[in-house]
């Protein structure tokens, strides 16, 4: 069937209801309708993400419980439904809808479910995955993305998002359920009666909050601070609000100022049209509170509270200073290796996990600590994967990971990146440098200094639609089939291709293995420490280049970074 026929189909059927017929008959506009159906919502490696609304190319009911029959059909395949699904949401519209929708379905299946029954952070639906046992996980969350959008990503066992084989497996089996006649659920009701719908209590908020806590090295210090140092917070109407105050409460932290705008989950984000800790309008309230109380740190983490913004002030100008993930990731992991060293807390064969996007900074860390520096390709999952595999292999133990987007992970109780352990330890670094007469961009300063002036930079294209989706594959086709010999002023020493593995030496035309799963990904490694990245987001669509740059002061690093951002962005 095309579009048209399926459009009609779902206009006409009974099995969809009033509303959402009503909704389809409403529109107008053709190209409205086509895009709503020219295809399925498509379930990627992490599940699934989309606008909300009526079609098979929207987030909805439908779309959901169809996803889902998927997810169960492959637990059932591995004998997982005793073990059961835990499942969280964020403050979205339709969240709680989603998640009982997801719930009933695998209910449906004689599967057990075990629901929050409110909105809770991503990272502690990943630790309750392994609190509980369960063999996966759901969140119905779409992290950062604008307001119109929800989503829905599965996690496994080990706490991580899903990976290979897991990954395709699930994708496959979603891929069967062509109809909706395939799909079960069943009433709420009869589901909890026959005690397959479970509502998790509010003991495993706080066995989250100790393993939190557990993290903090120097807790002298923050009581020693606390009087003194003042933090600004915004939860961006997501679900960050109640464990960031929590946890810093526990620690000692007193003054902690909420903006109060921003305080109450709210899925229309009516202070923001894009709730993301990475984009400048989402602080202008954060910051006009910050000068009036005079804040030493000023934060913000994005809906489902898995992503942690900062600001920090520059004492010497008297001016808030906005970090980037990689700045704010290495000043906690330089952090941990530090103290963990001196007071003699850190384990054997400690290791440092970050994505290929992510600062090069972390390798001259690592190689100061003498501490093992692994890469893994974009997703916070793959650095979840390592966790699991340290402790499979009993080879390294994890000490941080981060990826550049504003993502980290302190500890092993979750597998996912979390921004409420992120405050706690941010804080706790800024509280340490303060004792020390120094603020957080004055430790940014001396890492510089000690290690380079170490830059990076993001740019993205956003083409909706089908010719959007074919100009993007266009662009990767184009850089994948002719590679340039130099970029911003850089040469290019050698190509790595994820998608194909390999890596090409432009130079000698030696080709090896890139060692990391396959993905449509492009990576370019430049001279004079330069590199830059190419990659179509698994979530939006948009093609992301990245790009850093290692300068000799921030002027140089600026300067260096803008021409390749430039002669990149025009591929």
């Amino acid at each position: 069937m095309n579009y048209r026929d399926v459009y009609q189909k779902w206009c006409e059927d009974p099995y969809f209801d009033k509303k959402t017929q009503r909704e389809l008959q409403e529109i107008t506009d053709e190209k409205e309708i086509e895009d709503r159906f020219y295809r399925k919502l498509e379930f990627g490696t992490g599940g699934l993400r989309g606008v909300i609304g009526a079609g098979t190319n929207r987030m909805n009911i439908y779309t959901v419980r169809q996803a889902t029959q998927g997810l169960a059909n492959y637990i059932i395949s591995q004998g997982g439904e005793e073990k059961g699904v835990s499942i969280a949401y964020d403050s979205r519209r339709m969240s709680p809808e989603f998640a009982d929708e997801a719930a009933l379905c695998l209910n449906a299946n004689g599967i057990r479910t075990w629901v929050f029954p409110s909105l809770r952070p991503t990272p502690e639906l990943s630790f309750a995955v392994r609190d509980l046992g369960c063999i996966s996980g759901i969140v119905i969350t779409a992290s950062h993305n604008p307001r119109e959008y929800n989503g829905y990503k599965v996690y496994w066992e080990d706490g991580a998002q899903i990976t290979p084989p897991h990954d395709k497996n699930i994708l496959a089996e979603v891929a069967k359920v062509t109809e909706f006649s395939q799909v079960k659920t069943m009433e709420k009701a009869e589901a909890q009666k026959a005690g397959l719908y479970q509502v998790i209590g509010t003991e495993m908020d706080d066995r989250y909050m100790e393993e939190l806590k557990k993290q903090s090295i120097h807790p002298e210090i923050i009581q020693e601070a606390a009087k003194e140092f003042k933090i600004v917070y915004t939860p961006l109407h997501g679900t960050g609000n109640l464990p960031v105050r929590r946890v810093l409460k526990e620690l000692g932290f007193t003054k902690v100022y909420v903006v109060k705008e921003q305080e109450l989950p709210d899925g229309n984000f009516p202070t923001v049209s894009y709730p993301n800790p990475e984009a400048e309008e989402a602080w202008e309230l954060a910051l006009k509170l910050a000068k009036e109380v005079d804040a030493d740190i000023v934060l913000a983490t994005d809906p489902d509270a898995d992503r942690l913004g900062v600001y920090c002030k520059d004492a010497q100008r008297g001016e808030y200073v906005s970090f980037t993930g990689n700045m704010s990731g290495m000043l906690i992991a330089e952090y941990i290796l530090r103290e963990r060293r001196a007071t003699g807390t850190m384990p054997p064969n400690p290791a440092l996990v970050e994505t290929i996007v992510t600062t090069d900074m972390a390798k001259a860390i690592a190689a100061d600590y003498g501490v093992k520096l692994i890469e893994v390709l974009t997703g916070f999952k793959y650095i979840g994967e390592q966790i699991k595999w340290f402790e499979e292999q009993n080879s390294y133990h994890y000490v941080f990971g981060l990826e550049e987007s504003y993502g980290c992970l302190a500890g092993t109780y979750a597998r996912d990146k979390d921004a409420c352990v992120a405050v706690m330890m941010l804080c706790e670094v800024a509280a340490y440098y303060k004792m020390k007469g120094k603020t957080l961009w004055d430790a940014m300063v001396d890492m510089y200094e000690k290690y380079g002036y170490y830059k990076e930079g993001l740019a993205t294209m956003t083409l909706k639609g089908i010719d959007g989706a074919a100009q993007i594959q266009e662009i990767m086709s184009n850089m994948r089939n002719h590679p340039k010999t130099s970029l911003g002023g850089f040469e290019v020493l050698a190509v790595r291709d994820y998608k194909k593995d390999i890596r090409k030496d432009m130079k000698t035309g030696e080709v090896t293995s890139t060692g990391l799963p396959s993905s449509n990904v492009l990576y370019y490694e430049l001279s004079d420490n330069a590199w830059c990245c190419v990659r179509p987001s698994g979530t939006e669509p948009k093609i992301k280049f990245y790009f850093g740059v290692k300068g000799t002061s921030l002027e140089d690093a600026e300067k260096k970074l803008e021409g390749l951002k430039k002669d990149l962005v025009q591929q």
